[in-house]
């Protein structure tokens, strides 16, 4: 085998290794306790509508959008006018993350669900 044809066999090698290879899996316990401590229970619950959508029914809103992440990130950061169960409006309570990193992996375990 070529020198050239070896480097190019390994190149596309390694970037389908990387591409199969798993995200890394969203620790449930720690989103759970981030949105505990954010508040999001008031209005959120798994699979109960309460005053807000279950987080049931908002994953399946966003599987398999190539954007759901940076939906749900912008969502939570800008305190957009949401339409309640109820019928009424109000605008959504903005979720301020200390660490980034724990909004993400709260993200990445909703759309999970």
């Amino acid at each position: 085998m070529s020198k050239k044809l070896f480097a190019a066999t390994l190149v596309l090698s390694s970037g389908l290794l990387v591409l199969a290879a798993p995200a890394q899996a969203a620790d449930a316990a720690a989103a759970q306790a981030w949105v505990k401590d954010a508040e999001c229970f008031k209005c959120h619950t798994m699979d109960k509508t309460k005053k807000g959508p279950p987080w049931k029914k908002i994953a399946a809103k966003y599987k398999g959008k190539a954007d759901a992440e940076a939906k749900i990130h912008k969502h939570l950061t800008s305190g957009p006018k949401v339409k309640l169960e109820d019928g009424t409006e109000e605008e959504h309570k903005i979720v301020e993350a200390s660490d980034e990193a724990q909004m993400k992996n709260f993200i990445s375990w909703l759309l999970t669900l």
